[in-house]
């Protein structure tokens, strides 16, 4: 595998949690469409219906409930569910994981790759929660899914020397470029196998136990979380401009990587 450039001692080191505009953008916008709030109950529980992603929407039987927002919304909230949030927790949340995974992608993908992975991911999440969920009429909100996704893709080069969860690592650009595992070497590391338990673990405990969240007892929609993390770790090679490195290369690196699984 190439390393990243050196660095001389008088070249600035950005630091690693550092936000990239793209990120930052995103989550500005977050912040903005959580405004909705401090309308008034009606109009504000009104965005959600237009904008929330409701299973029931999508049923054709002649007794289906009319949701506000028309054909339209059948198409626009496979997206706009993932920008709206029940509360500060939810979204905050919701950043706290995107710091260290989402800056990583930011960089990667650049601002039009970024943008289109998380809507992308999104749809993979709606796409879950529609199967698993048909004819409910609870709506559901969050940037979860996206996110989820965004975890997934960042594990493709997390754990490779010089990226975001190894000891050794440059600045935060060279740490988010270096060459990524191919799906079939990432489910031969053991690091990534580690996280993937977790991940997974931690999600099927919130389905079993159907924990709640926030102060309006919110259930979590963990199946599409898994939806959105399937198609992160899938379709990451659809959207990464960086070339992969050689199975000889990469396999030289791995022994000198700590252990962060």
């Amino acid at each position: 595998m190439e390393s990243p450039p050196e660095l001389s001692q008088d070249s600035p080191r950005e630091p690693i949690l550092t936000l990239p505009g793209a990120l930052t953008a995103y989550v500005l916008l977050l912040a903005v469409i959580h405004l909705r709030v401090l309308l008034p109950p009606d109009l504000e529980y009104w965005t959600i219906e237009v904008f929330g992603f409701i299973p029931q929407r999508y049923d054709s039987t002649p007794l289906a409930f009319a949701f506000p927002g028309g054909a339209g919304a059948r198409i626009w909230t496979f997206f706009t569910y993932s920008l709206l949030h029940a509360n500060l927790s939810h979204i905050g949340f919701n950043v706290l994981w995107l710091l260290p995974f989402g800056s990583a992608l930011a960089r990667r993908f650049g601002s039009l790759r970024f943008f289109t992975f998380m809507a992308v991911t999104a749809v993979a999440g709606a796409l879950a929660h529609l199967v698993t969920h048909q004819h409910a009429i609870a709506p559901m909100i969050g940037a979860s899914a996206s996110v989820s996704g965004a975890m997934a893709a960042a594990i493709r080069f997390a754990f490779v020397r010089g990226s975001f969860l190894s000891f050794s690592r440059g600045d935060a650009d060279a740490a988010a470029r270096v060459p990524a595992l191919s799906l079939v070497r990432a489910f031969r590391d053991p690091r990534v196998l580690g996280f993937l338990a977790v991940w997974f673990g931690v999600n099927i405990i919130f389905g079993i136990g159907s924990i709640s969240i926030g102060a309006d007892g919110g259930s979590v929609a963990w199946q599409a979380h898994i939806g959105g993390f399937l198609a992160g770790l899938v379709l990451f090679s659809l959207f990464d401009p960086i070339p992969r490195a050689r199975a000889d290369a990469a396999d030289a690196t791995f022994p000198d990587v700590p252990d962060r699984g």
